[in-house]
């Protein structure tokens, strides 16, 4: 049996990453994938980069992810406090030898600058480089660091590309063209969206006036966030949403006169990066399924849900006008999220 290891900090998990784990473990009998992390030490590397700290949980999700299939190579935290200046690699090649408890045969890496450290701390051991001129896999994560994710996105490896999706909430009343922009912004920039899981819901039921119960509000709920995740795994940087919990609030109070308790705590537990809200300022068209079409019920509406929002302290954009004013607006958020 041999055995051998590829430690790193995976700030963030790319596929030079993948490209060297791959390798090291075709060498091995057993290979121990050691995430070295310290909260203090990865925040100091955050700082003043285009890239927020990742919590040490979510890149251990990653590499167990990346490895789930590969039996003979494990996943491994060790965790110190130390800040980058007063790092002690002889702590924690203990702590990494303690962990393993067995001779370790090989050491991995991509850094030459490694090798006397390696020497010392692992006598027994050979250090192996695996394309240390990056000439397979030409990218690292300090550089991802310092440009942004999405400028190296095609470096990022598809297990890890959801935590980083931007996600794009367009919401609003009645007929005021949520539906059209959602789906004309996914196809601009090139990704998936979620269509309005009510919609569904009361398509299948023949309308949702008068017919409609509580519970269906939770079925449009959960429905609604599981579609969310599926979008999430298939985007291109971002997804649009076609509304959310607070709008489904906002649809029990009107037809039901119910406020859901659920439904206020899944809106305190949603997490969008942008929340786009449409007046309802152009054209009222009857599809069927709406019902609140004269002007003064669209503005007592369009006022309950702004309520409803600003009681959650949601930081919402508001778009009006015509769909050439809307459409121009929603790319200009946009464009300035993905920017920031």
């Amino acid at each position: 049996m041999t055995v051998g290891f590829i430690g790193g900090k995976f700030l963030p998990l790319h596929l030079g990453h993948v490209y060297a784990i791959i390798h090291a473990s075709s060498m091995v009998d057993e290979l121990y994938v050691v995430l070295s992390h310290s909260e203090k030490r990865d925040r100091e590397l955050c700082e003043n980069t285009k890239l927020n700290y990742i919590p040490a949980q979510v890149r251990l999700r990653w590499l167990s992810k990346l490895t789930k299939d590969m039996p003979h190579v494990k996943v491994i935290s060790i965790e110190d406090k130390d800040d980058n200046e007063h790092y002690n690699w002889a702590e924690g090649a203990g702590l990494i030898k303690k962990e393993i408890d067995k001779p370790i045969d090989f050491v991995f890496s991509s850094e030459r600058e490694y090798e006397p450290i390696f020497q010392e701390l692992y006598p027994n051991s050979k250090h192996v480089l695996l394309d240390p001129k990056r000439a397979h896999v030409n990218i690292s994560a300090t550089q991802i660091r310092k440009d942004g994710v999405f400028q190296h996105w095609a470096y990022i490896p598809d297990g890890v590309k959801p935590y980083f999706v931007k996600k794009v909430v367009v919401i609003g009343t009645e007929s005021c063209g949520k539906s059209t922009l959602t789906q004309n912004l996914s196809k601009i920039y090139n990704t998936s969206y979620v269509e309005e899981y009510g919609r569904t819901v009361c398509e299948d039921l023949g309308g949702c006036d008068g017919i409609i119960i509580d519970d269906d509000y939770l079925q449009i709920a959960y429905g609604h966030k599981m579609k969310e995740l599926e979008a999430i795994e298939k985007a291109n940087k971002l997804v649009f949403i076609d509304t959310e919990a607070i709008v489904t609030q906002f649809y029990s109070n009107l037809y039901n006169q119910v406020n859901q308790p659920v439904l206020d705590e899944i809106a305190k537990r949603q997490d969008y990066d942008l929340w786009l809200f449409l007046e309802p300022d152009v054209l009222w068209v009857d599809d069927g399924l709406r019902v609140h079409g004269d002007a003064e019920a669209r503005t007592k509406n369009n006022q309950h849900l702004k309520t409803l929002l600003n009681k959650q302290n949601i930081d919402y954009k508001i778009l009006h006008g015509d769909y050439k004013n809307r459409l121009n607006g929603a790319i200009r958020y946009i464009d300035e999220l993905l920017n920031s």
